[in-house]
């Protein structure tokens, strides 16, 4: 799955005007999965990404106004799972937080894999909500990784 393209990467013209308004444009971007891939590799021990970063990394490099976010969420899963399963190059996955700092619930082990592989780095991972538990790391904006 991390290396079927899809007919990927690809820049489409939407019309939805909710759309148009909430992204900011008209050109949406659609990055395949390895670009994810690739990405989340590059960030280095004791630091983190989003995957809003990543999506805006792309759309720049693209020329689009933003990057599709449904696929970007299943493609950092899809890299997450990849990675799992290998044995070798590993991708750094649990580093790639969701908006806001949130761990998310999808990778391999779900949010606690997550939080511990992130404590072992040195982040403090934060617990909010009673039923509907979240974790979020702490002060996350001060480990994010500067993409380019």
């Amino acid at each position: 799955m991390l290396h079927d393209s899809k007919d990927m990467p690809k820049i489409q013209t939407i019309t939805d005007k909710a759309s148009i308004e909430k992204y900011g444009g008209n050109r949406m971007y659609f990055a395949p999965p390895i670009d994810y891939d690739t990405v989340m590799k590059k960030v280095p021990f004791g630091k983190v990404t989003t995957v809003g970063a990543i999506r805006e990394l792309f759309a720049k490099q693209s020329g689009a106004d933003f990057t599709e976010p449904i696929t970007a969420g299943i493609f950092v899963s899809i890299a997450a799972w990849a990675s799992h399963q290998r044995s070798d190059n590993e991708t750094p996955y649990w580093r790639t937080l969701k908006a806001n700092g949130e761990l998310n619930g999808k990778y391999p082990g779900g949010a606690l894999a997550q939080k511990e592989k992130l404590e072992q780095e040195g982040h403090t991972v934060i617990q909010k909500g009673r039923k509907n538990i979240r974790y979020f790391v702490k002060d996350y904006e001060k480990a994010l990784f500067e993409l380019n």
